[in-house]
Formats: structure tokens, C-alpha cells, sequence
């Protein structure tokens, strides 16, 4: 068997291959709702036949959603709505589907990519005053955020928590905890982006206690069965910032801690980033901790090819490959990993008649008859 196509074990949930559909915002909620385009949309993967899907950084408040369109999981209204989304999924597809919970930090209150992603000031339609470890903006120009008080941290850590039980309560079967990209949890832990005196800034120690914080108390809050685990940036890739050495060290920390997996990402956190695109780029990252911390690691970067996602697995780069925009390039990505690499792939009856003759047991169980 292709390793790529291989079982993958996430605490208490098995995956059954590793191809991971990595989390994509879609900035088309309506208030933090699911609409008919998250129906749509993951609806569609769902039925791609990858390990497993993530859906979208989902914001534990109003207020920590990236852009006034953003999903959320902070009331009643968007866990109905998450519910509902669900319950059609899972009509037509077992795949196991996890959710990026997250906060934007300083980067909330923007505007969608197509609309130039620019900062929507506090004073503007839809706009709102974003909260942050510190008073720094994200970039110059920017309406600085207000820095998190006790209270504050207080609150973000219970909307966490909050948000992880209705997780739990409409069925979703994994926690991504997102402390990656320059989003809340990713500005304490980088020095460019934290620059508390309390006892959550200043030493690497520090600037890690409120992720840990909060990975603690939502691993206490949900089920054992539930994995939970993190999404990190392992460089800012600016000098002086947060970089390799310190992500193992909150890798194994968090591994201490119960944490199931480590999704291995970089870069958000600052303007002045300058990374060295390239296929596979992150990879380096995603081995290292693998090596270092011994966690199931998820790997990221341009991994566009089916052979390319192979020899990741088959050279211990990561225990799994996480796609994204070639996921939304090409929906029936793994179908033709699948029958490239000679493996099996478990498809919707409905498309069964779509199996090519050259690759008679592509999908799994496939059978048809017809008079």
C-alpha cells in the first residue's frame, strides 16, 4: 500500500489515509452562520475522499473573527446553523470532519481578501476595535488594538472553551486550535507581536503560558475521545522573531499537556516576513519537530503531486499532508493520488459509475449493476 494511503491515528480517531483538506477561510458567513456556500463548499470535499477535513478558522467570538464574514461557533444561532451544515454532510459522508477554532487578535476586523484585506477601522460600517497581547498594530498605519487585560484574557480563554463544547455538541470529531499565522495565539508566543511585562510576556516561558492556558482548558473541557491539537507557525521568518528552536519547545510542551498532533505551518505575524516559496518549503519544519517532539505532525507547503505527498510521508518529512488551495483547484485531488500511487479510495455510490476502466478497484466497495 502507498504510505500515503495508509491509517493514521489522532488520539482515539483514526484517519483512513493521510491526506489532510487544511483549513481555508471562506468569508461568506452571515453574522458567524453557516450559509448555503458552507453547504456547498464542504459538502463538495466531503466527498473527495481525503483523511480528513478541517473546516475554516471558526471564531470563538464576534469579536475575534478575521472579517465581519467570517464563520463563528460563539452562540446559539451559528452552532444551529453549524448543526444544520453538518447534518447534510453527514447524509452522504463519513469522512472525519474536525474545526479550526480560532481568535484573530490584532488581524480581526478586516476585510475579505477580495475586497483588499485591508484593516476596517473602529470608526467604519462593520468595523470594531480588535484586542491583542499588546497595543502594536499589525502593520503601520493600522489603528493599534487595545491590549488584553486579565479580564480580557479571561474571556478569550472561556469563549474557547465555550466554543470547543458546541464543537463537541453538533458532532464535529477533532479541535484544531489555531496559534499560527498571526492570530491571537500566534502574537503571545512572537516576540514581535508581544510585548507584555507581566507574567505573559518576555521569556519564551511566559510568552507561551496563555496558549498553554487555553490548549489546557480546552483539552479538560472536551471528551478524551476528542483529540485536540495545534496549528502552529514554526518561523516569523523575520529576525528576532519567533523561529524553529521555539516551536519544538511549545511543541513538547504541549505534548506534555495531552495535545494529539502539531500542524506544522509559518509566517502571519508581520509584514516584514520574507519566505522562500517553493514546493514543499515547509516541510523542513514539519521533520523536525516530528523528530524532535514525536507527535503525529501534519506537513504544509505547496505540496501539489501526488508522488511529491508520497516520499513526505515515506521519508518521515510529516505523518500526514495538509492541502489547501490545491484542494480547491482540484476537489478530486486524493481520486487521482489514489490512482496514481495504486491505491483505493472510498467515493459516493452516486459516482461510482465514474471509475475509469483502467483502474477497476479505485474506489472502495465499488459496484455496479444495471438492466
Amino acid at each position: 500500500m502507498s504510505p500515503l494511503f495508509e491509517p493514521l491515528r489522532l488520539g482515539a480517531l483514526t484517519l483512513p489515509n493521510r491526506i489532510v483538506i487544511a483549513p481555508m477561510c471562506q468569508y461568506s458567513a452571515d453574522e458567524g452562520r453557516a450559509a448555503d456556500w458552507h453547504r456547498i463548499h464542504y459538502g463538495h470535499l466531503a466527498l473527495s475522499g481525503a483523511g480528513m477535513l478541517i473546516l475554516e478558522a471558526t471564531a470563538i467570538s464576534a469579536e475575534g473573527r478575521i472579517s465581519p464574514a467570517d464563520l463563528g461557533l460563539y452562540d446559539e444561532a451559528s452552532e444551529a446553523a453549524m448543526a444544520d451544515m453538518l447534518r447534510a454532510i453527514r447524509g452522504h459522508s463519513d469522512m472525519p470532519i474536525a474545526v479550526q477554532l480560532a481568535h484573530a487578535g490584532r488581524k480581526a476586523s478586516s476585510r475579505a481578501p477580495w475586497d483588499g484585506g485591508s484593516q476596517l477601522r473602529p470608526d467604519e460600517p462593520g468595523g470594531w476595535l480588535a484586542v491583542a497581547p499588546s497595543a502594536l498594530p499589525h502593520g503601520d498605519g493600522e489603528v493599534p488594538p487595545a491590549a488584553l487585560d486579565d479580564a480580557g484574557l479571561a474571556k478569550v480563554r472561556d469563549d474557547f472553551v465555550a466554543a470547543a463544547k458546541r464543537a463537541v455538541r453538533v458532532g464535529l470529531q477533532g479541535i484544531e486550535l489555531h496559534a499560527a499565522h498571526g492570530y491571537l495565539l500566534h502574537q503571545f508566543l512572537s516576540p514581535l507581536a508581544n510585548a507584555r511585562s507581566d507574567g505573559y510576556g518576555g521569556t519564551l516561558e511566559k510568552r507561551m503560558r496563555f496558549p498553554l492556558e487555553v490548549f489546557e482548558a480546552v483539552r479538560a473541557a472536551v471528551p478524551a475521545e476528542v483529540p485536540v491539537w495545534v496549528r502552529v507557525s514554526a518561523t516569523d521568518w523575520v529576525d528576532g522573531g519567533w523561529d524553529l528552536p521555539s516551536t519544538v519547545a511549545f511543541a513538547e510542551a504541549l505534548k506534555a499537556c495531552g495535545c494529539s498532533a502539531i500542524h506544522v505551518s509559518s509566517g502571519g505575524v508581520s509584514p516584514q516576513q520574507k519566505i522562500p516559496v517553493g514546493p514543499g518549503y515547509q516541510l523542513g519544519f514539519a521533520r523536525e519537530v516530528k523528530a524532535r517532539v514525536g507527535l503525529p505532525t501534519l506537513g504544509v507547503g505547496l505540496i501539489t503531486e501526488a508522488r511529491q505527498a508520497e516520499t513526505a510521508i515515506a521519508e518521515g518529512q510529516a505523518d500526514a499532508v495538509a492541502l489547501a488551495r490545491a484542494m480547491l483547484y482540484d476537489p478530486r485531488w486524493p481520486w487521482h493520488a489514489a490512482a496514481e500511487l495504486g491505491a483505493q479510495v472510498n467515493a459516493p455510490r452516486q459516482y461510482w459509475r465514474s471509475q475509469p476502466r483502467e483502474f477497476k478497484d479505485l474506489f472502495t466497495g465499488a459496484r455496479i449493476a444495471q438492466r
